[in-house]
């Protein structure tokens, strides 16, 4: 691995849907919906929320990436992950403050995130960062479209 340095957080462009995509598979416990996260899916989140999902690339290669989006009042994080050994450098933490910084300029003032129960990694980014973890909801969520299956990564 090259030093942490050289690592560019940037706004994400649909050029990058390949090297994101394959990253994707590649972290595992990731859900990854059959809708959602196609080609297709991807390019309607991006067209809806244009400036607030962020990559980190290292000489050309996507090794992070969040999909940042908002409804103008809350904006929620998806897919947040960095390549297993870029880990523990302050990528993702820089990744974070990218998008955060975004949703700001957009009047956004909270933002919220999934994080399976039993993805261990991911909950302890997010506890050390200093994220709050709720206890006090429930999630709930109706399946619109039964063709998106989430499938994990193994």
């Amino acid at each position: 691995m090259a030093g942490t340095m050289d690592v560019l957080i940037r706004e994400m462009k649909m050029e990058d849907y390949d090297q994101v995509y394959a990253l994707w598979k590649e972290i595992k416990g990731f859900g990854i919906r059959t809708v959602d996260d196609s080609r297709e899916g991807v390019e309607r989140f991006l067209k809806r929320n244009p400036t607030t999902s962020v990559v980190a690339v290292q000489n050309g290669r996507v090794i992070g990436n969040i999909l940042c989006g908002h409804d103008g009042r809350t904006g929620c994080f998806y897919h947040v992950c960095v390549e297993a050994s870029y880990r523990k450098h302050g990528i993702g933490y820089r990744m974070v403050r990218a998008a955060m910084e975004a949703l700001h300029r957009e009047g956004v003032s909270k933002i919220t995130l999934i994080a399976f129960k039993e993805n261990q990694v991911g909950n302890a980014f997010w506890k050390g960062i200093g994220w709050t973890e709720r206890e006090d909801i429930n999630s709930y969520e109706f399946v619109l479209n039964e063709k998106n299956i989430t499938n994990f990564v193994k």
